[in-house]
């Protein structure tokens, strides 16, 4: 694929807790991202639900979603995304239909089936989500259904979100996803920042199933990668180490506050190797700004996306603005090729 059309970008933030950073910082970090990320030309801001995890504080998703659209102006603030199985598809609209009213034309509702926790998690958050899981494909046309002027006249009703422009989003990290936004014409965000294995499978089903509908009259997909800029190769390594050091966390089940960063070691460059790690950081994008670019051009150019968002774990809030603002012009630069 020749690089013929403009490429979005946008983040996607998970309120990561800092070791030694109160809450009150870490909320008040978020809405200084999405603000400097409104002032570089970033599509979206979205926040993902996380539960059980002290190294996250986007839990209560639609809450952090109004607080950031209240302090910025233009940017789409969205969900990356809601767990669909841990709520009522009534309440939902409800909260999104609040939104969108709140801020016109500035909300998504990414929408997932993930449990975004471990079971133990999962089952005290809705003791039947299991049921709703399999039910994932119905419980999005409820939400549309709520969302439709036409439902004014039924016995239960989101007033609020009748008639409210609030675009839905399908997640996903498998192929079943991709079957489920084909069908109902909807966009489509692959997670392939943390679960890359089925990206090819599932954006190839995309495309070659995809039913235009009142939303889209084509395929509009959007794929996730990791990316820790700065102004030298070694510096953004050893940036990194806190986000190794945290996805080590994630897969031997010893969850922690995101560490500050340390000179990257030998142990951690070998550990970046290892399979796993492999398998779950494919798009994981160290660097300086050549480095990343070249990256991030060879995956655009081989997945056909429409869009690509952005998460980045990094320590200091500083680091972090610096590693957006190389990437925005990445993108600035790729876009005018």
């Amino acid at each position: 694929m020749s690089n013929t059309k403009h490429i979005s970008y946008s983040i996607l933030d998970l309120a990561v807790v800092g070791q030694d950073i109160p809450h009150t910082l870490v909320f008040k970090n978020t809405v200084e991202l999405a603000q400097f990320a409104e002032r570089l030309g970033y599509k979206r801001f979205w926040l993902a639900e996380h539960h059980n995890m002290i190294s996250i504080a986007s839990v209560a998703t639609t809450v952090l979603m109004s607080h950031v659209a209240a302090k910025t102006e233009s940017i789409r603030i969205g969900s990356g995304g809601i767990m669909l199985p841990n709520h009522s598809p009534l309440i939902v609209a409800e909260q999104f239909g609040t939104l969108g009213s709140l801020y016109p034309g500035r909300i998504d509702m990414g929408l997932g089936r993930a449990p975004g926790t471990d079971q133990v998690t999962a089952h005290a958050i809705r003791s039947d989500r299991m049921n709703s899981v399999f039910k994932f494909p119905h419980e999005i046309d409820e939400i549309k259904k709520y969302f439709s002027n036409r439902n004014s006249t039924t016995k239960v009703r989101a007033s609020v979100a009748e008639g409210v422009d609030v675009p839905i989003y399908i997640l996903g990290s498998s192929t079943d996803s991709a079957h489920v936004a084909a069908e109902k014409g909807l966009p489509y965000v692959f997670a392939s920042h943390f679960a890359p294995a089925q990206l090819f499978e599932a954006m190839e089903i995309y495309y070659q199933k995809f039913q235009p509908s009142e939303y889209l009259d084509k395929p509009y997909s959007i794929a996730g990668i990791n990316v820790v800029a700065a102004n030298t190769t070694s510096e953004a390594e050893d940036i990194s180490t806190s986000s190794l050091k945290m996805m080590l966390g994630v897969m031997t089940g010893n969850l922690d506050y995101l560490q500050k960063p340390e000179p990257m070691t030998r142990e951690l460059k070998e550990l970046r190797q290892n399979p796993s790690f492999q398998r779950m950081l494919k798009y994981y994008f160290v660097g300086d700004k050549e480095a990343v670019k070249m990256q991030t051009e060879n995956f655009i150019k081989k997945t056909g996306v429409d869009e690509v968002i952005v998460a980045s774990h990094i320590y200091h809030q500083e680091d972090r603005l610096k590693s957006f603002k190389i990437f925005s012009e990445i993108m600035e630069d790729i876009n005018m090729k």
